[in-house]
């Protein structure tokens, strides 16, 4: 394929409209997956994101928009998982394992039931960015601009809780209330990014990106600042290689962003050696 006629796709619409769900989403989920990260909840990130599936299912058989009832899944999904995991008697891997495949066969239930069936369950499941309304674009811009300003205003406190939630309490500072309010973000991130990459994949941009940042920088702003340009490069080079291959979207997207996590972490590797053998040539 000719380099022009590669970068022609760039006039229509639909792939400007891609372009700018990429970028908003990149700057989304470098602020939420670095909590998620931090905090070690990319498990219970993944079970959030499977249990939407009951509301998208519930959404499609009783008329009303499956993005809101995935939206209030994955919300109490992951709210089931942070109390359950209180629990003496439960495990948190169990509880994630619970709500998980509770949310998947109530969704694949509903959506057998649904009349007619639901003819766009693989959009939700695998993604397909180029489908990207304004609408959407609006909303997932008010979502991005609001988290940016909650991470900016309460960044210390954020911090605080992601590392030492125990710590964070005998500061007086109000952990439930913040691992509400993140919690709450995490599962309206998780169905804003359902367009993007599927149910299946969508944890995939709540860590991978800040695990490639994590490679080069040890501040939790560096891990969201690096992880926005990182996403963002994921987003274009899985777009382009949607584009030019004619396969899914959202696989696209995750398979670009895990190669440069390798890429990123042999550079690493290859710097190492290098700062190591310059101290021994100087001798």
């Amino acid at each position: 394929m000719h380099p022009f006629e590669m970068f022609s796709i760039l006039s229509y619409t639909f792939f400007q409209y891609a372009l700018l769900g990429a970028l908003l989403s990149s700057l989304l989920c470098a602020c939420v997956g670095s909590y998620v990260v931090t905090r070690r909840l990319v498990i219970a990130g993944g079970g959030m994101a499977h249990a939407s599936l009951g509301g998208v299912g519930m959404g499609a058989f009783f008329g009303f928009s499956p993005l809101l009832g995935a939206a209030a899944f994955a919300l109490v999904g992951g709210l089931g998982i942070d109390w359950l995991s209180r629990r003496r008697d439960v495990r948190s891997d169990s509880a994630v394992a619970m709500v998980w495949t509770l949310g998947m066969s109530i969704g694949i239930l509903f959506a057998y039931l649904a009349p007619g069936f639901m003819t766009d369950l693989p959009t939700y499941l695998f993604g397909d960015i180029l489908s990207i309304s304004r609408t959407d674009l609006q909303v997932m811009g008010l979502l991005t601009a609001g988290t940016l300003l909650f991470f900016f205003a309460f960044e210390r406190s954020i911090v605080t809780v992601a590392y030492d939630p125990d710590f964070a309490c005998t500061q007086g500072l109000a952990t439930r209330a913040f691992e509400t309010a993140l919690t709450l973000i995490t599962a309206l991130t998780i169905v804003g990014c359902l367009r993007m990459v599927g149910i299946i994949l969508v944890v995939s941009l709540l860590s991978v990106p800040q695990l490639t940042a994590g490679l080069f920088v040890r501040s939790f702003r560096g891990m969201i600042l690096v992880s926005m340009l990182v996403g963002f490069v994921d987003c274009l080079g899985g777009l382009f290689l949607s584009y030019l291959l004619n396969v899914p979207s959202g696989a696209s997207i995750i398979v670009v962003s895990v190669l440069l996590y390798f890429v990123a972490r042999a550079i690493k590797y290859l710097l190492r050696r290098s700062h190591k053998k310059v101290p021994s040539a100087q001798v």
